[in-house]
């Protein structure tokens, strides 16, 4: 049988990223995200309800997400479904938890204020500029029209059967 295993989800970070670099130097951002959704109930009432999702980025993902990314902003993301399974050490039960793998994402939202990068600054504009010098008057050569065609001749035969 076949099969697939695509999420896609988009919300805001419920926390800061949490970044760590295994032995091996690959770099794991962990971030937990909230995606709402807003419905009207049978009652004609609006209800908002808000499932809480942990994802996991590896690599120069995981270093961009944790460079760029804070509690609140918004991110769209492609992933898998991944199934986590432990043995609780206090109880001894086994638990479970869904996550999501990140292969994919993009920034959601522009820039807000106090949001600086030094590249992306843009210089502030003089209050007043200068008109620029006038520039002399160039004679242009005379227009030199083409001349025109002989009219045609009206005695022509109408008889001509071209």
């Amino acid at each position: 049988m076949a099969s697939y295993n695509k999420v896609i989800l988009m919300g805001n970070l419920t926390r800061d990223p949490d970044t760590r670099v295994t032995t091996t130097g690959t770099t794991i951002c962990k971030i937990g995200l909230a995606v709402n959704r807003t419905f009207t109930a049978q009652d004609g009432t609006k209800k908002e309800e808000v499932t809480f999702v942990d994802c996991d980025a590896f690599g120069k993902q995981a270093e961009t997400i944790s460079k760029w990314m804070v509690k609140g902003k918004g991110i769209l993301i492609e992933g898998r479904l991944r199934l986590d399974q432990w043995e609780d050490k206090t109880t001894g039960q086994f638990r479970s938890k869904l996550g999501v793998v990140i292969e994919n994402f993009q920034f959601v939202g522009g820039r807000e204020e106090g949001d600086s990068n030094e590249a992306a600054e843009v210089p502030a504009k003089p209050a007043y500029r200068a008109p620029a010098p006038a520039q002399p008057q160039q004679r242009s050569a005379p227009v030199r029209r083409a001349p025109q065609p002989p009219q045609a001749s009206s005695n022509i035969d109408d008889d001509v059967p071209f």
